[in-house]
């Protein structure tokens, strides 16, 4: 299984990124996030992960110069670089530096998982069956109501009574035209949104090696540790305890 870092100082991209991409499918985990190059660093060396998925243009060090630092130290990662810049210049630097591939954002959806599937034939771990499509958030504007249930849900996430119904209350709609639109525009569910925000939210946490998994569970909004862990493993590929094993 391939340790991921998402490394990218937009932060709904670098949400998008963790929430949007069926990780487990991939045989891939994400162990942690950094806003720019210096975060990277400190990452790297406390997360050893295997692949850097990484924006080129950050704040207080740019995606080259953390990339040039980390093979200096001997870091051996494999890095996905992702940028608005179409630059031949800044696509020899990154390939020049070891990086496996180069998407030009916005890329499009499925690019960034085709791009871990073909590394992943390199390596040569694939193993060979049919890949099905994985749903990922839609690129353009969203609507008014999907944005509107996205911060609801961004807000009361940790409520363990949350439900369609309450988002749609709140919204002022139906539930059956918000769960309509939602899907349309973002290929999930506003549960399975739910379900991926909460466990997306429940890693950040469990990189608090002090922290325990029931805890974790209570914050984000799960009464029962069980079904939470089961949740989790299905999401991410590993238990919370074996994924705060590997982060901490």
């Amino acid at each position: 299984m391939l340790k991921v870092l998402v490394v990218e100082d937009e932060e709904m991209i670098r949400k998008g990124i963790v929430l949007a991409v069926d990780w487990a499918a991939l045989d891939c985990v994400v162990v942690g996030e950094a806003s720019n190059g210096l975060e990277a660093l400190e990452a790297v060396e406390r997360l050893d992960p295997s692949l850097i998925i990484t924006d080129l243009k950050m704040p207080q060090m740019d995606g080259i110069e953390m990339l040039e630092k980390l093979r200096e130290r001997g870091c051996g990662a494999y890095v996905i670089i992702l940028t608005a810049y179409d630059s031949f210049t800044y696509a020899q630097s990154a390939l020049r530096l070891g990086a496996v591939d180069f998407l030009v954002k916005p890329f499009h959806d499925g690019d960034l998982e085709q791009a871990v599937t073909a590394l992943r034939r390199r390596m040569g771990t694939v193993q060979g069956e049919a890949e099905l499509p994985i749903p990922g958030l839609k690129k353009g504007d969203k609507s008014k109501y999907v944005l509107q249930a996205m911060d609801c849900i961004g807000r009361s996430y940790k409520d363990p009574n949350l439900s369609i119904a309450a988002v749609a209350r709140e919204l002022g709609i139906s539930e059956g035209h918000l769960s309509h639109i939602f899907k349309k525009e973002t290929d999930y569910t506003l549960l399975n949104y739910l379900t991926r925000y909460r466990v997306h939210k429940a890693m950040e946490l469990l990189r608090d090696c002090r922290v325990k998994v029931y805890e974790v569970a209570e914050q984000v909004g799960y009464r029962d540790v069980t079904y939470f862990s089961a949740t989790f493993k299905k999401l991410v590929g590993i238990s919370p305890s074996e994924y705060q094993d590997t982060s901490c």
